[in-house]
């Protein structure tokens, strides 16, 4: 199986916290376990790509990160991807500081070199938080059901930028928003 690449942005602990009970009520009535399977972090998912060049995708993120302060985040919504993927998110209310960075973000890749799908691209970008994938058709409606359970909105903070290989989830690196430090996974 070959190796896809995604750049992610992680939460403050608080954050995180409201994301993993979203999973945990979901895979207690086995709607959908795996996020939590294939050991993934919450995260809202800025690219995607089966093809990239890593060291540039690092310039691009030492060159972005680096000069963003932690985003604020406000999840209110609950939606669903035109895909096969059967994939639920929380849907952060997209604000201009949010926009605005993942417009850069790809500035920063396309100066690298970095070319970014379509659905990525900051005039289709569909910003996304991941509560569950590949859940049975027939159980869509149960899930969206149980998500509308949760109290909305959920906020917090965006901290942490990182670039992570999957299937199996491996972070190779993460950038804490506004330092110069970049630590190697």
């Amino acid at each position: 199986m070959s190796q896809s690449y995604a750049i992610e942005l992680y939460f403050d602990p608080a954050l995180e916290n409201q994301v993993l009970k979203a999973w945990n009520v979901l895979a207690r009535r086995q709607i959908s376990t795996q996020l939590i399977e294939i050991e993934s972090r919450p995260h809202l998912t800025l690219f995607c790509s089966d093809f990239v060049d890593v060291a540039k995708l690092e310039n691009a993120l030492r060159f972005i990160g680096s000069k963003q302060e932690p985003l604020s985040l406000s999840f209110s919504s609950i939606g669903s991807l035109p895909n096969d993927n059967n994939v639920l998110f929380l849907g952060p209310t997209p604000t201009a500081s949010l926009l605005q960075f993942h417009s850069q973000l790809c500035d920063a890749m396309k100066k690298e070199g970095i070319e970014i799908g379509e659905e990525y691209r900051p005039d289709k970008w569909i910003p996304h938080c991941l509560v569950a994938q590949e859940v049975p058709k027939p159980r869509m409606a149960e899930a969206f059901t149980v998500l509308r359970d949760l109290k909305l909105p959920v906020s917090g903070y965006a901290m942490e930028i990182s670039l992570v290989e999957y299937q199996p989830v491996r972070e190779l690196f993460s950038l804490t928003l506004g330092t110069h430090y970049l630590s190697e996974a």
